[in-house]
């Protein structure tokens, strides 16, 4: 997790830290890192809690995906939408593929739920991070929140 003195600018999902402090510095390679394991667990945990709403972002988009990202952060743990869905919701119906990149391109995983819009044929779709922690995501909210489980 990254963020500037505006709000959070990335989160990354991986497995080696190693990994993403390297792409963190090819993407910003003036930057000073500090550790603040504190803020960062309580924004963890409201992540996976639904509280995303009161964390500040600093994101560079276009308007677009300022408007599918902000329709994302609305949807709650345990709920999906459809990509077409979104689309719909935004006032645009035939526009579920440009939404489709919008998610791909959002740089702060969890903040911006991206992992909670699937296909409208059920299947879940691409997710930047993998579909398996897709999946695992999903799975994770359905439990706490009581739904259905992903197949």
């Amino acid at each position: 997790m990254a963020a500037t003195d505006r709000g959070v600018c990335r989160v990354y999902l991986g497995d080696r830290t190693h990994d993403l402090l390297r792409r963190l510095w090819r993407e910003f390679p003036d930057a000073r890192l500090h550790r603040d394991a504190r803020r960062v667990g309580s924004w963890l945990r409201a992540c996976l809690e639904g509280r995303t709403a009161d964390i500040p972002v600093d994101l560079r988009a276009t308007p677009f995906q300022q408007k599918v990202w902000q329709a994302l952060r609305k949807i709650r743990p345990g709920q999906r939408r459809t990509y077409a869905e979104v689309a719909r919701g935004l006032g645009r119906p035939g526009a579920a593929r440009a939404v489709a990149r919008a998610c791909a391109a959002n740089p702060v995983a969890l903040l911006i739920p991206c992992h909670r819009v699937v296909r409208s044929d059920g299947g879940l779709g691409g997710y930047r991070w993998g579909s398996e922690r897709k999946r695992a995501l999903l799975e994770q909210e359905a439990t706490a929140s009581g739904k259905q489980p992903v197949r």
